[in-house]
């Protein structure tokens, strides 16, 4: 396996939560990390936090000169690109008969498309170092949220997507991989307008029965298994499931 030591990345999102998260993790082990996202000020809080192994780069995955400089500038920082971690995007929840096709449309963008645009901005350089491509998937593909069907449908391509590219870009040597996080408290409902922070994180701390395992992720679980895609020179197509048992559909008393 390879060891995240000097290993240059990419990941979207990376301001807070999940990809936060990652980027500390990544960077503990010496690799040179490059976040981005479209909000400046938890960038630098981040940035700060790692020192000179992280680099930022404000942007929204959305937009063509936005997905252009983040890869320019992670190839820069990293001397090359080994992994992209795609783990921008966003929620939108709703009932069926108040869907609203523009928001629909935004949600793909941000969640699907974006990170699909990333992984063609990112290709010649992962062909060069055998690199990998992770998404984040969500157990919202194997659990039945009312209300929620916008965002498990994004979700839900990037996990069929993973096979896929897997198999299109797998004799070019670049190894792609999904990992599916449980319930892990992260800004998306906050910025979505959903609930404030507190509200939140009371609300995923009251589905730890719903676990196996009786307790709700970290963004330490998901990292961990950032890296292992990251390392595994023989592992390509893989949906992981990080979800502490969330998606068996117990109930713990």
């Amino acid at each position: 396996m390879r060891t995240l030591k000097d290993m240059s990345v990419l990941i979207t999102g990376g301001g807070s939560g999940i990809g936060e998260g990652a980027a500390k993790h990544f960077a503990s082990k010496g690799a040179k990390v490059t976040i981005a996202g479209r909000r400046e000020e938890p960038l630098q809080k981040v940035k700060k936090e790692i020192g000179e192994l992280c680099h930022l780069v404000v942007g929204d995955v959305t937009q063509t000169s936005d997905r252009e400089r983040m890869v320019a500038e992670a190839v820069t920082h990293g001397d090359g690109l080994e992994t992209l971690i795609s783990n921008a995007g966003n929620i939108y929840r709703c009932e069926v008969e108040e869907f609203n096709e523009e928001e629909l449309l935004k949600i793909f963008h941000s969640n699907v498309v974006g990170g699909m645009m990333l992984v063609s901005e990112c290709h010649e350089f992962l062909k060069e170092t055998k690199g990998c491509v992770i998404f984040v998937g969500s157990v919202h593909t194997q659990r039945a949220f009312p209300n929620a069907s916008p965002y498990a449908a994004t979700k839900g391509a990037l996990e069929s997507l993973t096979g896929v590219l897997a198999a299109e870009l797998g004799p070019q040597g670049i190894r792609v991989g999904c990992v599916r996080p449980g319930a892990v408290i992260t800004e998306i409902n906050v910025r979505a307008g959903l609930a404030t922070q507190a509200e939140a994180a009371v609300r995923l701390e009251g589905m730890s029965n719903l676990h196996a395992l009786g307790r709700i992720g970290t963004v330490e679980d998901i990292a961990e298994a950032f890296e292992y895609l990251a390392c595994s020179d023989w592992v390509t197509g893989n949906v992981v499931t990080v979800d502490g048992g969330l998606g068996l559909g117990v109930t713990n008393e």
